[in-house]
């Protein structure tokens, strides 16, 4: 079992079939799920799973919604960032996460997050923290 940080292969497709749309205002709604150290995740995940997902004060299957889906570019790069993303007064340890689509049919997966070991908030915030978004950064980026 482990959990790589990677874009995910079908992701990759489905961006050539139109399955994903980033736009702010009528786009679809992206989530971020976490998950224990017993989940596989990496480029081969192709959707959501409950399984190995990590559970706790605070925390609800399924994760929460990622806010402020910002398409752009600079340069030869497109990009798109979202706001941090914080489970307030939670208890909850985690490897890694997910970001998938929840409005597409079957949920399916953008990418994988590694976070490098366990994290845990006990009785307090757990929050992810997006990198600066350009185009060298940004959590998702087509060069």
């Amino acid at each position: 079992m482990a959990i790589t940080t990677a874009m995910c292969t079908s992701f990759k497709k489905e961006l050539l079939e139109a399955k994903h749309n980033f736009l702010a205002s009528g786009g679809n709604t992206f989530k971020l799920a976490l998950y224990t150290s017993s989940a596989t995740l990496d480029a081969s995940t192709t959707a959501y799973s409950a399984t190995n997902e990590a559970s706790g004060t605070g925390y609800s299957a399924g994760g929460a919604a990622l806010g402020n889906v910002n398409p752009t570019s600079s340069g030869t790069t497109g990009f798109t960032d979202f706001d941090d993303l914080t489970f307030s007064s939670s208890t909850i340890t985690a490897n890694g996460a997910l970001i998938y689509n929840d409005t597409a049919s079957g949920d399916p997966a953008v990418c994988s997050l590694a976070f490098g070991g366990d994290k845990t908030s006990t009785s307090g915030d757990f929050t992810i923290q997006f990198p600066t978004a350009d185009a060298s950064n940004a959590i998702i980026r087509i060069a």
